[in-house]
């Protein structure tokens, strides 16, 4: 499995929430602590992209889904993320929708992903199912 990458314990987590890092996403990264919901399970796979932690990335990937390998792309840096809502995905459904926009820039241009994910919950774990993208 690829190695996990190295991020400071008191920057503020690429994700948004008021949170350093470490207190936040970075938790899910070590495998100390699952994302009871949808939404924090799409935060923190955000943050992963951000850090380029693919072995995190991979693990919470439905089996069902999950590609052999994920590909960064050289140079983009993520720049920040804003939920334009779910469906469902709390700590009591089996199923739901994160909608969110991610901001980018690569080779000195600024862009915008925008995204409905699918996330499902088997055995209390949340994982990611798929996504459409505009």
């Amino acid at each position: 499995m690829p190695k996990r990458p190295a991020s400071s314990t008191s920057a503020s987590c690429p994700c948004g929430l008021p949170a350093s890092y470490a207190e936040c996403c970075g938790r899910f990264h070590r495998g100390e602590a699952k994302p009871p919901t949808a939404e924090l399970l799409m935060r923190s796979r955000y943050s992963a992209f951000a850090v380029q932690d693919e072995a995190y990335l991979l693990s919470s990937w439905h089996p069902s889904t999950r590609p052999p390998a994920v590909g960064f792309e050289p140079g983009m840096r993520w720049e920040g993320l804003t939920i334009v809502g779910t469906t469902g995905g709390s700590a009591f459904d089996k199923q739901g929708t994160v909608e969110f926009r991610a901001r980018y820039t690569q080779g000195g241009r600024d862009g915008e992903m925008h995204e409905v994910s699918r996330f499902v919950r088997d055995g209390g774990a949340w994982s990611y199912l798929n996504g459409t993208v505009d």
